[in-house]
């Protein structure tokens, strides 16, 4: 005896119960833990969908639900165009073991119709339907996640050894606005490792040298050329429109004062650094972990660190960094950073990726290494003077190991008493860094002036 597909409807609606478009947005809106499951194939869901829905197309249905719908116990709502698709979905779901499913009748055309609200993201063309295919195949990413590449903003600081590669992998994932700070012009010493510049270009500017190349890479990144020297007049202004500052500056004044800008500011950094064989990258999150003052609370004396130009590097290792440095923003944009916890006592000073053998000797041997702060280190908490928090360490001066039950009632205190606090505290600490401190009506900070040289 042969089915035919209305038979199939019919055994499924027998098995399956269907509820209203109506009752399903009055859940929702009464806050109930409904799980909302779109089995439509990716070419309808970019017309429009019900928001905070999981979307699995009906034929990968069998083998990624396991992943998306990791409860069998949960209260699922399926839906599709019309309520057909979704009652086959919702059997199968019962066969897998899930035990509260139900479809929603009608589907998305009955619930606009009955005026309820539709998400429809950013449409992409066909050229970035293909550009950007490989993305869509990886679950932690997908098309939200490229388009919310699409619409972020990037400043890297430098087009040297780290902007380079960092830039020209940003363009490629569709990062969709990159700014460039460097005030430099190509040089042939350049060539061996800045690969974002060619021997024509030898003399233009990095800024526009960039351009040229990450527009020939990829003409969905606008780029903004910023031709200028990043200095205390223009840092907040530069900031400001960015969520994310890649640094890949060569001095260390240019280090601190990114730091301290976007600590103000609230933007993540992520910072690189090499040196002849070595290298390695940070990420540090204001108010979520430490700063880079807090793992280095001082520059070194002048002198005392050799520049490329004077000790040399290999021409590879920028790559290695900067390649690191654009795979740890990517990770921010998306949402797939690890925040570290900021309690001084159990917080880890950022992971660095140093390309060099766990020997210390020259080579490129990726190697991870993170380096914590537990409750039992007994290093003197050393206050940092950006954050006005005690967050790292001085391994020179040890005291007696302080449990992290006092640890923790000491910060609260501290940031109830920065929360009440008046603004002027923190213009004291950067003026004790050496900066003209400034406060607006509205009570925020901004500062002029050349930071004190170490």
């Amino acid at each position: 005896m042969s089915y035919t597909s209305h038979d199939f409807l019919d055994a499924a609606r027998r098995a399956i119960p269907e509820v209203r478009v109506e009752d399903v947005a009055a859940r929702r809106t009464r806050g109930d833990e409904v799980i909302v499951l779109d089995v439509r194939e990716k070419e309808e869901v970019r017309a429009g969908y019900i928001e905070g829905a999981i979307t699995i197309p009906r034929g990968f249905l069998e083998f990624q639900a396991a992943a998306h719908l990791p409860q069998t116990e949960a209260d699922i709502v399926v839906y599709c165009a019309s309520g057909a698709r979704s009652l086959l979905a919702a059997q199968v779901l019962r066969a897998m073991g899930y035990t509260h499913v139900a479809s929603m009748a009608g589907g998305i055309t009955r619930w606009q119709a009955a005026g309820y609200p539709v998400v429809r993201d950013r449409q992409l063309s066909a050229e970035q339907l293909e550009r950007y295919s490989r993305h869509f195949l990886l679950s932690q990413l997908g098309e939200k996640g490229q388009r919310t590449l699409l619409d972020a903003k990037v400043l890297l600081i430098g087009a040297g050894g780290l902007g380079s590669p960092a830039a020209l992998y940003l363009a490629a994932a569709g990062v969709g606005t990159l700014g460039i700070v460097d005030a430099d012009v190509v040089e042939r010493s350049n060539l061996q490792r800045q690969v974002l510049h060619t021997t024509d270009r030898v003399g233009m500017p990095k800024t526009a040298s960039a351009a040229l190349a990450l527009h020939a890479l990829n003409p969905d990144v606008q780029v903004r050329e910023h031709s200028e020297r990043l200095t205390v007049d223009n840092v907040m202004a530069l900031f400001q429109d960015y969520e994310v500052i890649v640094d890949g500056s060569d001095n260390f004044p240019t280090r601190y004062l990114v730091n301290d800008a976007a600590v103000l500011v609230g933007k993540p950094v992520v910072h690189g650094s090499i040196f002849q064989f070595e290298g390695q990258v940070s990420v540090f999150t204001p108010h979520a972990g430490p700063c880079y003052r807090c793992l280095y609370p001082t520059p070194p004396p002048p002198g005392l660190v050799p520049s490329c130009s004077e000790v040399g590097v290999l021409g590879v290792l920028p790559g290695v960094i900067g390649v690191i440095q654009a795979t740890e923003t990517i990770k921010l944009l998306i949402g797939h950073a690890i925040p570290r916890h900021p309690h001084p006592a159990r917080s880890e000073l950022p992971a660095l990726w140093r390309a060099s053998d766990h020997h210390g000797t020259p080579g490129l041997r990726g190697v991870l290494r993170t380096r914590h702060r537990g409750a039992g280190d007994q290093r003197r908490l050393t206050p940092c003077p950006v954050h006005g928090v005690r967050r790292c360490g001085d391994p020179a001066q040890p005291q007696p190991w302080t449990s992290p039950r006092r640890l923790d009632r000491a910060e609260t205190r501290r940031r109830t008493a920065r929360r009440h606090a008046p603004v002027d505290r923190r213009a004291a600490r950067l003026e004790r860094l050496g900066y003209r401190v400034h406060l607006d009506p509205a009570r925020v900070s901004f500062f002029q002036g050349n930071p004190r040289e170490a």
